[in-house]
């Protein structure tokens, strides 16, 4: 009546190649004679409120002691397995992009003063339903970039100032696109905001050249778009010093307070909720090194078939600019008084996702690219 035929669970569980299959109002009853028998029932952490009281109820215990009874073994296993992509997921991304293409240049389009954020949010969103499986996640369409995860989208679209859109659509498999742009309203940079996108778009592209097969994420990786940020905030009087030392301070994550990038594939942060989102994984670090899944980024070591976000970003974020100045940090290193004059930027990302090949990488998009260069952007922008 409601939903019409449906596949049965055996239907489904065969389609993927589950030979045995039951109904779900036995699995209690299976899962406690399990326990009783004295055999280990692995589960991943449990990331959703919803999942965590089934899992309390079939396990017989506590929401509080889930975490105390994750399997590792299991965590590691899934991360393993969904690390590398196989050929049909790459063309199955590769069928992603498109919907991420259309939903940026048409964001683009709309961008004209007067024009309110969730109108381009709507728009994009229905594209991504349209040619897809809708939204890989909510879309981030704000004039304040410098709030990294905004979601409000009621602002107003005014002259000049620049928004940020993130955003992404799934192929009709399930696998996501993840892609940002930041753009002047009205369709023109001012002479700093062209300053500061091309300091961001230099770090997203040394990073795309650089990145090959045995490199470490956080060390060889994110480190690299620190160091190439760090250079440009030193030529526009912002930071003093190297490069080099800002990031051993631990400046830059005063402009950029989140990793470069992240796993991507059937999630948008793929691995993630049960590893680092989830819980405290350094415990297990020594297994993490020697798995070297995106499930711990500080111990990811990219192999081919690894597909990582690339996004770096400058943002000029006044209650953290505040709490580092007055905490005395960066003493040297930052010019808080030049800062001053930054307060009401906004922020700045650029984001693309890369395929590690046996040799170094590509960017997914079968050689098409959203537009990215100031040039590129300012033809589209209000067209």
């Amino acid at each position: 009546i409601w939903t019409g035929p449906q596949p049965t669970l055996r239907e489904m569980g065969a389609e993927v190649g589950v030979a045995r299959t039951f109904p779900v109002g036995a699995l209690r009853e299976r899962i406690r004679k399990a326990i009783a028998l004295g055999r280990r029932v692995h589960y991943l952490p449990p990331y959703r409120g919803e999942t965590k009281l089934q899992l309390a109820d079939l396990l017989g215990i506590r929401t509080g002691a889930l975490h105390d009874h994750k399997s590792v073994d299991l965590m590691l296993a899934v991360a393993e397995m969904r690390e590398i992509k196989s050929a049909e997921e790459i063309e199955a991304l590769e069928r992603a992009f498109p919907i991420g293409y259309a939903m940026h240049t048409t964001a683009m389009r709309m961008c004209r003063p007067g024009v309110v954020e969730r109108e381009i949010a709507g728009a994009i969103e229905g594209i991504s339903k349209s040619m897809g499986a809708g939204v890989s996640f909510p879309s981030i369409v704000s004039q304040h970039g410098e709030t990294l995860h905004n979601l409000r989208s009621d602002g107003v679209l005014e002259q000049g100032r620049l928004l940020l859109c993130d955003a992404g659509g799934e192929s009709l498999e399930g696998y996501c696109s993840d892609h940002t742009r930041t753009y002047p309203v009205g369709g023109r940079f001012s002479e700093r905001q062209r300053a500061v996108y091309e300091i961001v778009l230099k770090a997203h592209d040394d990073v795309a050249e650089a990145v090959k097969p045995g490199m470490m994420y956080q060390r060889d990786i994110h480190l690299l778009s620190y160091r190439i940020l760090a250079e440009g905030l030193i030529g526009l009087g912002l930071l003093r010093g190297t490069a080099e030392a800002a990031v051993e301070a631990g400046a830059m994550t005063l402009f950029m307070p989140h990793g470069l990038g992240h796993g991507l594939g059937m999630d948008v942060h793929d691995c993630e909720a049960f590893g680092e989102r989830s819980f405290d994984f350094s415990y297990i670090a020594e297994r993490a090194a020697a798995s070297g899944t995106c499930i711990y980024r500080s111990a990811w070591k990219v192999r081919p078939g690894t597909v990582l976000s690339d996004e770096p970003g400058i943002y000029f974020i006044p209650a953290l600019i505040d709490k580092c100045r007055a905490e005395g940090l960066y003493k040297g290193i930052v010019n808080y008084d030049a800062l001053d004059a930054w307060r009401d930027f906004g922020g700045i990302r650029i984001e693309d996702d890369l395929i590690v090949t046996d040799t170094g990488c590509r960017m997914i998009g079968g050689g098409k690219h959203i537009p990215i260069t100031v040039d590129e952007l300012e033809a589209v922008v209000g067209k």
